[in-house]
């Protein structure tokens, strides 16, 4: 792999993708909900299995674009990639997609918990997507939210944690809503050629997607919500009061769908979550909510 200079580092970042590294914050769920974060080793392995996550994600990111070269230069933004742009070359991405590959599975196979599967089982879910399993319609954003499920069983099952059943339902409902918002963005902003662009997207359409959004929405707003109240949760948790967290919840999803719909966004929870301040808020004030209710520091345990 030739030298980096510095006036290709933001091309390579840029390839590397480390903003979307957000998403691996999934894996801290089971720490938070499940008392643990204050148990080093669980930490250490938790904040392993964000590194190799992220790691391998890097290297997803530089397959699929190496395979989607030719569709990204129909598309608006992602012909400014570096590889469709050419500043960075084929080699030199296969060549540092290779060291994401290898560096993450070192890291989740030695350091990252009791269940390195998991990390396998993201990589083979993901090769699978990209070599044909985008295509099938539903399906595609099934095998997205599945990533993001994974991500939370290594921060639960892998530290040897037991996962809440109702979280694990919330967690796919939410991917899920995510996943097919991204589909509705894409299809708004290729109104012409996006058929040429993804091929999935000649099986959706807008009232359609409108649908399993709404789906998903409800069922995202219901598991936790009913979390919230279980007799589990309370037991566990030795608190009635995160039924007070719930409102964050509807409302960051009904922000997300405003900017779906009127402002053109929706493509990107990353970059949804980091530039509008409205779903930041959202987000911050319900980690903040949960972690004093979860800590006793209101509404104290009984």
């Amino acid at each position: 792999m030739p030298a980096l200079s510095a006036a290709q580092l933001p091309a390579w970042l840029r390839l590397l993708r480390p903003q979307h590294w957000l998403k691996n914050g999934f894996v801290f769920v089971g720490l938070l909900f499940g008392h643990a974060g204050a148990d080093p080793v669980k930490l250490g392995q938790a904040l392993a299995a964000f590194a190799a996550f992220s790691l391998l994600a890097s290297a997803v990111y530089v397959m699929n674009d190496l395979m989607d070269r030719e569709q990204d230069r129909l598309h608006p933004k992602k012909r400014q990639r570096p590889l469709v742009a050419g500043t960075v070359s084929v080699g030199a991405a296969m060549a540092l997609g290779s060291i994401c590959l290898l560096a993450g599975g070192i890291i989740a196979w030695r350091y990252a918990g009791s269940a390195p599967w998991i990390f396998l089982a993201y990589v083979v879910l993901n090769v699978c997507y990209s070599f044909g399993l985008k295509h099938v319609v539903i399906l595609d954003v099934f095998i997205i939210a599945s990533g993001f499920m994974l991500r939370i069983l290594a921060g639960t099952l892998g530290l040897g944690i037991a996962p809440s059943q109702w979280l694990l339902l919330c967690g796919l409902m939410l991917t899920l809503f995510l996943g097919f918002a991204k589909r509705r963005a894409e299809l708004d902003a290729l109104p012409v050629d996006s058929v040429s662009h993804r091929r999935v997207l000649e099986h959706y359409t807008a009232p359609m997607l409108d649908q399993f959004i709404g789906i998903a929405a409800a069922g995202t707003v219901i598991s936790y919500a009913l979390y919230t109240v279980s007799a589990e949760t309370v037991a566990l948790h030795g608190t009635r009061g995160l039924i007070v967290t719930v409102p964050f919840v509807p409302y960051g999803m009904l922000r997300y769908l405003w900017r779906l719909h009127r402002q053109g966004g929706g493509g990107d929870p990353v970059q949804e979550l980091l530039t509008d301040p409205h779903l930041l808020l959202a987000t911050i004030g319900w980690l903040v909510l949960v972690i004093a209710l979860l800590g006793g520091a209101i509404m104290p345990r009984p």
